[in-house]
């Protein structure tokens, strides 16, 4: 693929303002990009030159532009962090820490990201985690860039009681709202779940949990 049909290829996934940097870096340090389905586990993941291949990157395919292009620049930074340090650091300790914050710099400066996304941004790069998912407020902000008409909802869109499935597959019934998560029944094992808000979910039906529960299962899905 050479560098023009690599453009118009990723032209679809980030911010304008952002494409030639993101094409940069491909080309640079020579990155095979995988475009995937839907993890509900990740959104990307970055893998080092092994076995002979180079470095790669996937990304899931569903982000809008803004999570894609931070989604990126965070698999970027991982590479860069690897390159200088290796195996020797922690995946997310304060070197790659340090390197994600430096190259989402230019894009913050370039005016990439609306104004409504960037106090959430800057909020979160002050102490960046393994994924943004688990900063809700930020989460949140880029969800109201996501493609309409989807069938996929926030947890917290949906009605008290609603049956939904989530992207593993598995059914649950929204409960009640605990201090900031959701505590929702598994239809198939009446356990009860404690869910993030921000969950993408596909409503099934709405029902009520007439039967009788069991104690609160302690780890969250």
């Amino acid at each position: 693929m050479n560098i023009d049909e690599l453009t118009r290829a990723f032209n679809k996934y980030v911010p304008a303002d952002s494409l030639q940097t993101c094409v940069n870096w491909i080309l640079d340090y020579r990155i095979a990009i995988r475009i995937t389905k839907s993890r509900s586990s990740k959104y990307g993941d970055y893998t080092p030159p092994s076995n002979g291949k180079g470095h790669r990157i996937s990304i899931n395919h569903d982000m809008n532009k803004y999570a894609f292009l931070l989604t990126f620049t965070h698999e970027v930074a991982h590479l860069v962090t690897w390159l200088r340090y290796k195996d020797r650091v922690d995946a997310h300790g304060l070197e790659w820490k340090w390197e994600f914050r430096r190259l989402m710099l230019p894009f913050l400066r370039r005016g990439v990201f609306p104004q409504d996304l960037l106090k959430q941004i800057d909020s979160y790069l002050k102490n960046p985690a393994a994924t943004s998912c688990t900063n809700i407020e930020l989460t949140r902000a880029l969800r109201k860039y996501d493609k309409k008409g989807e069938r996929w909802y926030r947890l917290e869109e949906i009605a008290p009681e609603s049956r939904f499935r989530i992207r593993s597959g598995r059914t649950f019934i929204k409960g009640k709202l605990l201090k900031k998560n959701y505590c929702c029944l598994d239809t198939k094992t009446r356990q009860m779940y404690v869910i993030n808000p921000l969950t993408e979910v596909q409503i099934v039906a709405s029902v009520s949990a007439a039967k009788p529960l069991k104690k609160l299962a302690k780890a969250s899905v």
